[in-house]
């Protein structure tokens, strides 16, 4: 059967039908707890689960990896023509996540059970793209199948009971996330901009993939790769600088300018632009660490690349594979504005002096709307088969 046909012949409840159901509206909900619970127990103490670490390990394996999920669990079979995982073998993938999840929670007391549990998704998710992408012999996805197993290992890597190892697996992860932005929204970004243009006989067209893109790309996994290895070293700031900038010369080709009239198309933009904001802050931070706090870089590449971008996708994917118009709505245009506020809140708290506190909440609360948001305007889109019409 085709993947086409599979999804037609396929009867049991909507939200399995598709990997981007249950993954996107999960990892929303998820996204929108687990920020101001954490912003709870920084202020004013809470549960001993509740530390720094989850917070870090939540957003980055639990929430990210979940939108991931979703996105290439709906991505994969029609780049493959392969069968997709949907119905019971999605549910048992879900059920991973869910487990993972409650580990996190419990950890203090099931000690390294939790660990195995929460590793034990990103391990099967990885193995799943990789038969997908062999069996298919989709050779040209294989770089991603390469950094989701690397994403897979950093989970591993940040459950290890080595000083040092938490951080080496936070900069692992977020350099394969880095590249992976890189990597797709350079496909996503200027291909729904040229077809928005299109459809309007807008021209000229976003620039076709050549060797700046090629440039860019290489120097950004040049960069990822020496944060990761040598995250204090001066080449390190000048790569992650020099790749930040080339970023900003890719999107300049893509001519988002000419999409400001349709939020659906100009939040890629936005989303690929914080990308290389993040880059550049990073390789400051390196190289003048008086001037730029790392933290920063560190939020500029999660609340604004990642918070942006992750938002962009979820919104667009749901409104296509559920029959919707590619167009954003008041709702729509709402959450959009508010995770670009959260992410702007977030990287200036560092340079707020006493007022840090007041923007790290703000900032928090802004994220929560902006995914809490999405929850409640696509929830049903999500829960619901797709109306015949469609």
């Amino acid at each position: 059967m085709t993947t086409a046909s599979t999804r037609r012949a396929y009867q049991g409840p909507a939200l399995f039908s598709f990997g981007f159901r249950p993954f996107f509206l999960f990892g929303a909900i998820w996204s929108a707890l687990v920020v101001p619970l954490w912003l709870y127990s920084y202020f004013h103490g809470g549960a001993a689960a509740l530390t720094r670490e989850w917070h870090i390990h939540e957003m980055i394996f639990g929430f990210l990896g979940a939108v991931i999920a979703g996105f290439l669990t709906t991505a994969v079979p029609n780049w493959t023509g392969r069968m997709p995982v949907i119905g019971a073998p999605l549910g048992f993938l879900v059920l991973l996540w869910v487990l993972g999840r409650v580990a996190m929670l419990w950890g203090a007391a099931l000690g390294p059970i939790a660990a195995v549990t929460d590793c034990a998704f990103l391990v099967a998710f990885a193995a799943v793209i990789w038969r997908e992408v062999l069996a298919g012999r989709n050779w040209r996805n294989l770089p991603v199948c390469v950094l989701v197993t690397l994403f897979a290992l950093a989970n591993v890597a940040f459950h290890l009971p080595f000083g040092a190892a938490g951080d080496f697996a936070v900069r692992l992860a977020l350099g394969v996330v880095t590249v992976l932005s890189g990597l797709i929204g350079g496909r996503i970004v200027p291909s729904f901009t040229r077809n928005w243009m299109k459809a309007r006989a807008l021209a000229p067209e976003p620039s076709l993939f050549g060797v700046i893109d090629q440039v860019v790309l290489g120097l950004t996994i040049v960069g990822a790769s020496l944060w990761v290895i040598a995250p204090q070293a001066a080449v390190t700031g000048a790569a992650l600088a020099l790749a930040g900038a080339g970023h900003f010369v890719r999107l300049a080709r893509w001519r988002g300018r000419r999409a400001v009239a349709e939020p659906l198309v100009w939040i890629l933009h936005c989303g690929y632009a914080w990308l290389g904001a993040g880059l550049l802050l990073l390789g400051g931070a390196v190289l003048n660490p008086g001037l730029v706090p790392r933290t920063a870089g560190i939020h500029a590449l999660t609340a604004g690349a990642v918070g942006v971008m992750t938002l962009a996708v979820m919104t667009r994917a749901t409104r296509g594979h559920t029959g919707r118009p590619l167009a954003a709505g008041p709702a729509t245009t709402a959450i959009y504005l508010a995770i670009n506020a959260a992410a702007l809140l977030r990287v200036a708290a560092p340079f707020a002096g006493a007022g840090q506190p007041l923007m790290l909440t703000a900032s928090g609360l802004v994220w929560s709307l902006a995914f809490g948001g999405f929850a409640l305007a696509y929830g049903r889109m999500l829960l619901l088969p797709r109306p015949a019409t469609a």
